[in-house]
């Protein structure tokens, strides 16, 4: 099998990754968001007048 044949429409596994793979990014980025925002707040002092 070539690499023309390989990229050329194979059913539809290909549009899933242009669609999912993004998706995947995306997904990953917000919970490493989440893990940094997390640690910020356990690592704030309580008596911080912000989250007041």
């Amino acid at each position: 099998m070539t690499a023309v044949e390989l990229l050329a429409h194979q059913g539809g596994w290909d549009e899933i990754l242009l669609v999912g793979g993004p998706m995947v990014v995306i997904a990953g980025l917000l919970v490493l968001a989440k893990r940094r925002v997390d640690a910020a707040v356990e690592a704030a002092p309580d008596d911080d007048p912000a989250r007041r």
